[in-house]
């Protein structure tokens, strides 16, 4: 069995469709090749973040697990901590938080899209990070109404985890900024939409920089684009466009998009040179540049989307761009 040395920057995602019986099998290999990080999403109609971060911790000894992310609409604030706080006392230092607005129209459909999301995540974040560190929390806001409330002792977490905002708009980044540990960007990642994300942020103190990328590598890299465009096909669409525009072909891909009848006919057209832009695409040594290009372009923590059929052998492939 391999055993290299872990990398710590480079995570994997955990596919929302994955079969049950393979979770946990995933998350082990995962471990196993080294990979510092795995992610789990939480998509209406799939499956919750909390469950499966809890079950993926306790079936590894150390990989971190990120969840990505939590829509700040879906919980009370003070029953969402007294989860994140379980999560991070039983195993310390291994977890990860993102919270987020979600997709508007998902959260829409539950009826829990709010007036004002900037609003409601900026209370979220301030009141759930007061909580995991036992602060007794008084919050009067628009949306998070809290009475004195306060975490038992003994439910606190000796390390409070990282709060990551999951946020795409130049409004919600700058928010991140000034109220996060971090931000997620969601997939896909070019370092020009890593640039102008971090400029938006503006930081005053250190700050992640979570970046979601389709991967595919293969020995040969045109198979290993091949496999990477379905997972593009989205892109097109309108509440990409913050991850599109900073890129020199952002007006052909949109020109491109609205030349054509679907999804699917939009990825099967999309030239090549645009999928090595816009995933980890390509032979091992490629992939790995794709990365360098990533962490000079500001991004902390890296995750790699598998594609395909078989996602659990995908990671076999996707550990040759580890350790260089």
């Amino acid at each position: 069995m391999r055993s290299p040395a872990t990398d710590r920057t480079v995570g994997v995602l955990l596919p929302r469709d994955l079969p049950a019986d393979r979770i946990l099998p995933y998350a082990r290999r995962a471990e196993e090749l080294g990979f510092g990080a795995l992610w789990v999403v939480e998509d209406l109609g799939f499956r919750g973040g909390i469950a499966q971060a809890a079950a993926v911790l306790a079936s590894t000894d150390r990989i971190r697990v990120g969840i990505g992310l939590l829509p700040a609409g879906a919980r009370n604030v003070a029953f969402a901590a007294l989860e994140i706080a379980s999560l991070a006392q039983l195993f310390p230092g291994r977890v990860d938080v993102a919270v987020g607005h979600g997709m508007p129209a998902w959260m829409r459909s539950v009826g829990q899209w709010p007036r004002s999301p900037l609003t409601l995540l900026r209370e979220y974040v301030d009141a759930l990070r007061a909580l995991l560190r036992g602060e007794l929390t008084q919050r009067r806001g628009q949306y998070v109404h809290l009475d004195g409330v306060q975490l038992d002792p003994s439910a606190l977490p000796d390390v409070v985890p990282d709060i990551l905002a999951g946020v795409r708009g130049p409004k919600s980044l700058a928010l991140s900024g000034e109220v996060a540990d971090g931000t997620v960007l969601a997939e896909p990642v070019a370092p020009e939409y890593a640039r102008a994300a971090l400029g938006h942020i503006a930081a005053g103190r250190p700050h992640r920089l979570v970046a979601y990328n389709i991967a595919s590598v293969d020995a040969d890299p045109l198979a290993a684009l091949t496999a990477a465009r379905p997972g593009l096909e989205w892109i097109g669409e309108p509440d990409w466009h913050a991850h599109i525009a900073p890129l020199p072909f952002a007006d052909e891909l949109v020109a491109l998009r609205s030349g054509c009848a679907s999804r699917e006919e939009f990825a099967r057209r999309m030239p090549d040179d645009w999928i090595a832009r816009l995933a980890v695409a390509g032979s091992p040594e490629e992939a790995r540049a794709r990365l360098d290009g990533l962490r000079a372009a500001g991004v902390t923590d890296i995750v790699l989307a598998p594609v395909g059929p078989d996602p659990v052998g995908a990671l076999e492939s996707l550990a040759t761009v580890l350790g260089a």
